[in-house]
């Protein structure tokens, strides 16, 4: 039961903090003020409103019967003095009691002059109209074969303080939701800021010096946000000016192993250690490409199908097909997505005869699906082909001249563009690499 109603309320109610804490702080203010609107119409309002109706039409039968009395002297006086104290309007008419209905269901005063009206003349014998006329309200009683008429104000029913009520519960109300809404932007400003911050952080964007704000424990957490990606970012350029210098020291010495390679007359012997120092060199050099692919780029905004265009024309194969809408726009780092994609195009080449790319966009997320027709991988192997320098010993291997770092690449630049790859197997019967980017 209690999961039932979770579920409901996990649907119904608002996704945002902002929103969901102005219910919070309004709820009880409207709820509060139901109940003492219902209180007062229910002990004070309808009980007034019931001695009023109660009242008038006392008046009214009280005329009634002075006009069965037959006495025109005091028919005269007291509808003229009616007409000038109480803005009663009497007439005397030769007609039936309309068939027509005028009666507000839902109306409180509607209700209760009805009531009083059948309790004094009985069914048959009355007939109101209070929609009509603004603030008139108009009477018709049968008296033997005459309609006797009345015209009287509609304060005469409603008390008006009754608006007077209404308007001071609803102005108040208004005025604290008012303060709730100003005081509780001014509160989540500072969580949705460092959310911001932190999704342009792990999307591998520069965050500018993070300025902490609002309550102190959200200034605590935006404090230590800021400390994290300074030491993340301090690290980075460290593993760069690494990673340079490593490149420089490592590439010397083999370039200097060719040389002295080329000069052996044992040219047998001469191409097997080429063959293999252009091995260390491309395990090298595939290895600098992974370790670079977190070290900063400027994000940009771009066509995503223009850029699979390049790599279609970059790659020239005619087996390499695409299809997709013609307007998506990312915004990343271009040319470590085009690497990204590449490499996933590369190895559905290599171990497949055709490779079929797709672009799909959903509300919020960017789809992008390779699809292969070679010999797929084992469902087992899914997980561990992302792992760095990880083989296959089967005959599909992921990178069969490599290291094992194509998957791994792939998938650190799109993890830094937080999205996520999955793999499955195709249509084809071969592999499916699907891509999901946020835009």
């Amino acid at each position: 039961m209690f999961s039932g109603l979770n579920k409901i309320f996990k649907i119904i109610l608002p996704k945002g903090l902002f929103y969901r804490s102005l219910i919070i702080v309004a709820a009880p203010v409207i709820i509060l003020q139901l109940i003492i609107t219902v209180v007062f119409f229910d002990s004070i309002w309808i009980k007034a409103n019931k001695g009023m109706t109660r009242s008038l039409v006392g008046e009214i039968k009280t005329l009634i019967d002075v006009y069965n009395e037959n006495n025109s002297s005091q028919i005269n006086f007291i509808t003229n003095s009616y007409k000038k104290n109480f803005d009663f309007v009497i007439n005397v008419l030769d007609s039936e009691i309309p068939s027509e209905e005028f009666e507000r269901k839902f109306s409180p005063m509607d209700r209760s002059l009805r009531r009083e009206l059948k309790s004094s003349f009985g069914n048959g014998n009355y007939w109101f109209n209070t929609v009509s006329y603004l603030d008139v309200i108009e009477v018709k009683i049968r008296s033997g074969d005459k309609i006797i008429q009345f015209f009287f104000p509609k304060e005469k029913l409603a008390a008006s303080s009754v608006r007077l009520f209404i308007l001071w519960i609803v102005l108040p109300s208004i005025l604290l939701i008012f303060i709730a809404i100003i005081f509780l932007k001014n509160q989540t400003r500072p969580i949705v800021n460092l959310a911001k911050a932190a999704e342009k952080f792990g999307k591998g964007d520069y965050v500018n010096e993070f300025r902490p704000s609002g309550a102190r424990e959200i200034r605590k957490a935006s404090f230590e946000f800021d400390r994290m990606a300074k030491r993340i970012n301090r690290h980075l350029n460290q593993r760069s000016t690494m990673l340079s210098g490593i490149s420089h020291d490592l590439r010397t010495p083999l370039t200097r192993l060719k040389l002295q390679l080329a000069m052996i007359d044992q040219k047998e012997l001469s191409q097997k250690m080429t063959k293999d120092i252009d091995e260390m060199e491309k395990m090298l050099n595939n290895y600098l490409e992974y370790a670079k692919t977190q070290i900063e780029e400027k994000t940009e905004k771009f066509n995503l199908n223009e850029l699979i265009n390049e790599i279609k024309i970059d790659l020239n194969n005619k087996n390499f097909f695409t299809e997709g809408k013609e307007e998506i726009y990312l915004i990343g780092r271009k040319n470590s997505l085009k690497r990204c994609f590449q490499n996933i195009v590369i190895n559905g080449l290599t171990y497949g005869e055709k490779i079929y790319l797709k672009t799909e966009k959903t509300t919020n997320r960017i789809i992008i699906l390779f699809d292969d027709n070679g010999p797929g991988i084992p469902i087992e192997q899914y997980a561990n082909v992302f792992k760095p320098f990880y083989r296959l010993d089967k005959s599909r291997s992921l990178n069969k001249l490599g290291v094992g770092l194509g998957l791994s690449i792939v998938e650190d630049i799109v993890n830094s563009h937080g999205g996520n790859i999955r793999l499955s197997k195709s249509k084809f019967n071969g592999l499916q690499v699907k891509v999901s980017l946020p835009f």
